[in-house]
């Protein structure tokens, strides 16, 4: 064993298995989840795998067939292989069914069989969920009735649900109850690919692999907290869905909660599934609740208005296809947390997440104290500001960190210097898609990088308070220019503790 090779189930190539998919016929199956398998057989991750997709659509086999191909030429991040395409092409499948006709599932039981009887594969199956979150829990419930999710060690069967898991605190709690009904926990697999990248994956390593930094990540040291997960795109055409989500519920309970527990967590007792979502789950327990009476003074609501973005003028929100020409829902928000533990006592964490922004980015940014004796002038260590460790999760994956440093010459003059680490010049290799980890993962049965019930109940549990306060106190969006970093309360969020967004 190589020593310096974690031991973990995705270290291992998964044993042969039948991947079903309900929702085939949507854009996530095309553009995701068939070129990740393809993937994970080019560079022989997986073996031997069937996949049948299922949904309302009539699709013959060779259709099916025929938009996965287009699928992969399209969105795989590899060149695409004809020799491969021909034994990959062969395991596809396509079996037409309502999610809530038990027929449906007797009839995709049957092809499932065949299937698995034609390609000699011994009866382990994924199912994934790419479908609207209404259907969730019927299609479970019918999977059961049908027998396909038995829960037993051998052959597996195990269950991908796509986000949202649930829209708020009380619906979670349902749809975990009614998922246990069929399901153990081992069984669920509630997918965030935010997991699946690498850097967020790094965090950990760089953490608790490394003896330099771990013993600065607590209050002693670290001044606050900034985590931003910025979009230059509007809705996309999304409106009637966006209308019913907004950014706190689309981007920040799932993506950025699961990055903010990641950066604040203790270190787990070892590297198994269970230890590091206890440790995370800990953390979104730990975050102090917010008065509903005072939310606006801790939390920020915004919303785009007409502007330009990387060029093109944009319109407002308000203007967009499907949304409420009179809409509430926000595009932006901003919050101050603290996470009430030994750790973390009294740091505040800034997390903001928008659309319409002027750049794409998702960054953790630890900001350390200032030097406690300004030895070089007090308005140069000022204007220097404190180290800064900043994370990048996309684009251009890496870790930075910001010191001070002379400028060559007889004076004594300090300016901020950067040391950087890219995955793609230090590795020179192109990182997997988030899917293709997650995807081996699951059928490996590693849960690690997927998110456990009682964490998805925990991040609802702050949530949810904050959009019944704006609901109550019928809390209107500042308006902000598209292309521009938000509304002017996110700066005094900041300013009025003396502090300021860092601009990635």
């Amino acid at each position: 064993m190589n020593p310096f090779r974690a031991d973990t189930p995705s270290d291992r190539t998964p044993e042969p298995a039948t991947v079903v998919i309900f929702g085939a016929s949507g854009d996530l199956t095309q553009r995701k989840l068939i070129p990740a398998i393809y993937n994970l057989i080019v560079e022989r991750h997986l073996t031997r795998v069937a996949i049948v997709g299922t949904s309302r659509s009539e699709i013959s086999d060779d259709a099916f067939r025929e938009r996965a191909r287009n699928g992969v030429e399209q969105h795989s991040r590899g060149t695409f292989a004809e020799d491969v395409w021909e034994h990959f092409a062969p395991g596809l499948y396509y079996q037409q069914g309502g999610f809530d006709d038990p027929e449906a599932y007797q009839a995709l039981k049957a092809r499932i069989e065949e299937v698995e009887k034609e390609h000699n594969l011994p009866g382990n199956r994924l199912f994934y969920l790419s479908t609207p979150p209404s259907v969730f829990a019927t299609i479970i419930r019918r999977l059961g009735e049908a027998g396909l999710v038995d829960p037993k060690e051998e052959p597996f069967a195990r269950v991908i649900v796509e986000k949202p898991f649930g829209k708020d605190l009380a619906s979670a709690k349902q749809l975990n109850a009614e998922v246990h009904e069929v399901l153990k926990e081992d069984q669920v697999f509630r997918i965030d690919h935010y997991l699946g990248k690498e850097t967020v994956q790094n965090l950990l390593v760089f953490r608790f692999a490394n003896g330099i930094f771990e013993p600065l990540w607590n209050s002693k040291y670290v001044d606050h907290v900034q985590i931003t997960g910025a979009e230059t795109l509007g809705v996309e055409g999304r409106g009637g869905y966006f209308e019913k989500a907004g950014i706190l519920r689309d981007m920040v309970q799932n993506h950025l909660f699961q990055v903010l527990s990641l950066a604040a967590m203790e270190p787990p007792v070892s590297f198994d599934a269970n230890a590091v979502r206890s440790e995370k789950t800990k953390v979104l327990q730990a975050l102090r609740p917010i008065d509903p009476h005072r939310v606006t003074e801790r939390v920020v609501r915004g919303q785009y208005a007409a502007g330009s973005v990387l060029g093109a003028d944009v319109p407002g929100y308000r203007e967009e296809d499907g949304t409420d020409p009179k809409s509430r829902t926000e595009t932006f928000v901003a919050m101050k947390l603290f996470v009430d533990n030994w750790r973390w006592a009294g740091v505040p964490f800034y997390l903001r997440s928008a659309k319409r922004m002027p750049k794409k980015v998702t960054e953790i940014a630890i900001h350390f104290k200032s030097a406690p004796l300004p030895l070089f002038g007090r308005e140069q260590m000022a204007d220097l500001g404190g180290n800064v460790l900043a994370v990048r999760i996309q684009p251009d994956e890496g870790i930075t960190l910001g010191l001070g440093s002379k400028v060559p010459g007889q004076s004594i003059e300090i300016a901020p210097v950067t040391m950087e680490f890219r995955y793609a010049s230090s590795f020179g290799v192109e990182a997997p898609e988030a899917y293709e980890r997650l995807l081996l993962d699951a059928l490996n049965g590693d849960g690690t990088l997927f998110t456990r019930g009682d964490e998805v109940e925990a991040s609802w549990r702050f949530i949810t308070p904050i959009h019944e306060a704006w609901e109550t106190q019928k809390v209107e969006p500042e308006l902000y220019e598209a292309g521009s970093w938000g509304p002017d309360d996110a700066h005094q969020l900041l300013a009025a503790d003396g502090r300021r967004w860092r601009r990635p």
